[in-house]
């Protein structure tokens, strides 16, 4: 479980820490096409989020009780973002070369938290 969580985290905070360099990036490989103005700014909030996110979640020298707290968030992060992410995709509009394995990524780790939570 420690390594589902690792992953997990660690994808987060890479995320967030691309978002912050270069929002433009991340929305051209998710969503085809670019971002500007307000775009860039929200982009990069949502990166100091994700990095925030992806470092609490980051599992220390801990019990298994005690890393249920960072698979709840990271559960709820995931299925939440794989929903959000399926439905951009299947609008068929805003669909980078990014999207589907994106989705696909997501929601294996999404089942992956499931099964974890449901054996604790």
């Amino acid at each position: 479980m420690k390594r589902l969580l690792v992953f997990a985290a660690g994808l987060e905070v890479l995320t967030g820490a691309g978002l912050l360099v270069d929002p433009r990036i991340f929305t051209r490989l998710l969503f085809g096409e670019g971002v500007a103005g307000a775009g860039l700014a929200l982009g990069r909030v949502t990166g100091c989020g994700l990095l925030c996110l992806g470092l609490a979640c980051m599992p220390g020298r801990a019990t298994a009780a005690s890393l249920l707290p960072a698979a709840r968030a990271l559960l709820t992060y995931n299925v939440l973002i794989t929903l959000l992410l399926l439905y951009l995709g299947l609008q068929g509009d805003r669909a980078g070369a990014l999207l589907w394995p994106s989705i696909a990524l997501h929601a294996v780790l999404s089942i992956l938290l499931i099964v974890f939570r449901a054996r604790k």
